[in-house]
C-alpha cells in the first residue's frame, strides 16, 4: 500500500538515532524512501517488521521492540492479503505514550517479496517475507532430496527480486554431496549450490558472502530440512526450538509456527519462516523465463514460434528430450507449473471482476440511498415553507 496522505507523515529522523535500525538493515535507500513520505502532522516513526502472527506484529523501533497493529484505514484500504505487513516489511509507525506498543498508518515501498498463494482454496496472496537480498532454498541430502521442489521454489524467488541460494542441508548424511550438488546445479544455471552440515559443522565458510552486515536472508523450504537448525547455527546460539523428524520418511514437523527476524553475530539479517507442505505458485512474469532458461532457448529454435512442444515437426525441445540433453522430468515439470500459473491467472481475473462488480453495487447503493435522503429533505423544507 501507498503511504497515507499527508496529514499522517513526518520528517525523517535524524542519522544519530538510527543506530538500532540500522542494525535490521536500515541504509541510505531507507533513508530516501523516508524522505519521499513527506512531512506532517502525525508523528510517525519508522520501524521493520520482526515477527507476524496473524494481523498482530512485533515490530523495532529505536526505541526497541514494541507490539503493532494496523489502522482501520490500512485494513479498510487494503485489497488483499499481500497488502498488508509482512516480516521484513519497514513501516511507518505511530508509537503510543507510555505503551510498548504502535499503531501501523503505511508501507515503504518494497524492493523484494517472496509470495505464494494462500493455502486453501480462497483465491489471495500471502506474502512469505520482504525486503529479502537473498533467499536460501533448503533441501536436505536425505529422503527429501526433490529437484522438481527446488524449481519450484527457484521460481518464486527469481519472481520476488531476491536472489536464490540452494543450500543442500544434512550433507553428514550424504556419501556424496558433491554429486547432488552437480544435479542442483544442472537445473539451476547460476545459482550458488552449497552442501551444509550443522552438525557437522560443514560448509559455513562458504556462506560467509552472504553473511553480511545489513543484509536480508530468509531461509524457507519444507518440515524437516533443518531450517531451524540452520539459524541457529549461524547465530551461534540456540534462536529457535528444534524437533527430529521422522526417520522413515524424512518428514518434520513445524518447529517454526510464524515468521519471526534475527540478527545475527555476523550483521545479517535471517527471517525463519515455517517448513511447507506445498508451495503453490501465485504469479510470474520473469520467474518461469529465468528457472526455465534452457527451454526457453530451445523454444526459440523450434520450427514453429507457436510449437506448443508436443507432436510438432521441428520442435526443438522435443528433439532435446530424444537426445538426451532435456530431462523429461524437468520439461514435465516446466509444463505443469506453466498450467498451474495459467489457471491462478484465470482464477485471479474473475476474483477481480467479481470484487469490481461488489464494490459497484456499493457505490451505486450508496449513491441512490444519498438522492433519496436529499429528495427527502428537499420535500421537508417544501412543507415548511
Amino acid at each position: 500500500m501507498k503511504p497515507e496522505n499527508q496529514e499522517t507523515k513526518q520528517k525523517p529522523e535524524t542519522q544519530e538515532q538510527k543506530t538500532l535500525l540500522q542494525a535490521y538493515g536500515w541504509n541510505e535507500h531507507w533513508e530516501a524512501e523516508l524522505q519521499r513520505a513527506g512531512a506532517g502532522g502525525v508523528p510517525l516513526v519508522a520501524a521493520r517488521v520482526v515477527a507476524q502472527f496473524s494481523h498482530q506484529y512485533r515490530i523495532v523501533t529505536e526505541a526497541g521492540e514494541q507490539a503493532a497493529v494496523v489502522t482501520g484505514k490500512f485494513e479498510f484500504e487494503a485489497v488483499n492479503r499481500g497488502d498488508f505487513p509482512a516480516v521484513g516489511d519497514w513501516v511507518l509507525v505511530q508509537p503510543l505514550p507510555g505503551e510498548a506498543r504502535a499503531v501501523i498508518h503505511a508501507l515503504l515501498p518494497r524492493r523484494s517479496a517472496m509470495v505464494r498463494k494462500e493455502a486453501g482454496q480462497r483465491v489471495d496472496v500471502q506474502v512469505i517475507s520482504a525486503n529479502l537480498d537473498y533467499v536460501f532454498i533448503t533441501n536436505a541430502l536425505n529422503q527429501d532430496f526433490n529437484l522438481r521442489k527446488i524449481e519450484r521454489y527457484l521460481l518464486a524467488v527469481w519472481e520476488s527480486g531476491a536472489k536464490p541460494v540452494v543450500l543442500l542441508t544434512k550433507a553428514d548424511l550424504c556419501d556424496d554431496p558433491d554429486h547432488y550438488a552437480a544435479l542442483v546445479e544442472g537445473v539451476a544455471p547460476g545459482v550458488p549450490v552449497h552442501a551444509v552440515s550443522a552438525f557437522e559443522n560443514q560448509g559455513r565458510e562458504a556462506l560467509a558472502d552472504y553473511l553480511l552486515p545489513g543484509q536480508t536472508i530468509a531461509i524457507t523450504g519444507s518440515s524437516g530440512v533443518g531450517k531451524s537448525t540452520l539459524l541457529n547455527w549461524l547465530a551461534d546460539e540456540e534462536k529457535q526450538r528444534v524437533q527430529q523428524i521422522r526417520e522413515s520418511d524424512a518428514r518434520g514437523r513445524h518447529t517454526t509456527t510464524h515468521r519471526e527476524m534475527f540478527v545475527t553475530p555476523s550483521g545479517a539479517i535471517i527471517v525463519d519462516t515455517p517448513g511447507m507442505r506445498e508451495l503453490q505458485l501465485w504469479e510470474s512474469d520473469e520467474g518461469m523465463d529465468t528457472t526455465f532458461s534452457d527451454i526457453g532457448e530451445l523454444a526459440a529454435s523450434c520450427r514453429f514460434h507457436d510449437c506448443r512442444h508436443e507432436r510438432e515437426e521441428g520442435c526443438a525441445v522435443k528433439q532435446a528430450i530424444a537426445d538426451g540433453t532435456l530431462e523429461q522430468r524437468r520439461f514435465a515439470n516446466f509444463k505443469k507449473m506453466e498450467k498451474e500459473l495459467a489457471h491462478m491467472a484465470r482464477k485471479e481475473e474473475s476474483v477481480n471482476r467479481r470484487t469490481k462488480k461488489q464494490a459497484e453495487k456499493r457505490v451505486s447503493a450508496k449513491s441512490r440511498v444519498g438522492r433519496r435522503t436529499a429528495s427527502a429533505y428537499a420535500g421537508d423544507m417544501g412543507d415548511d415553507e
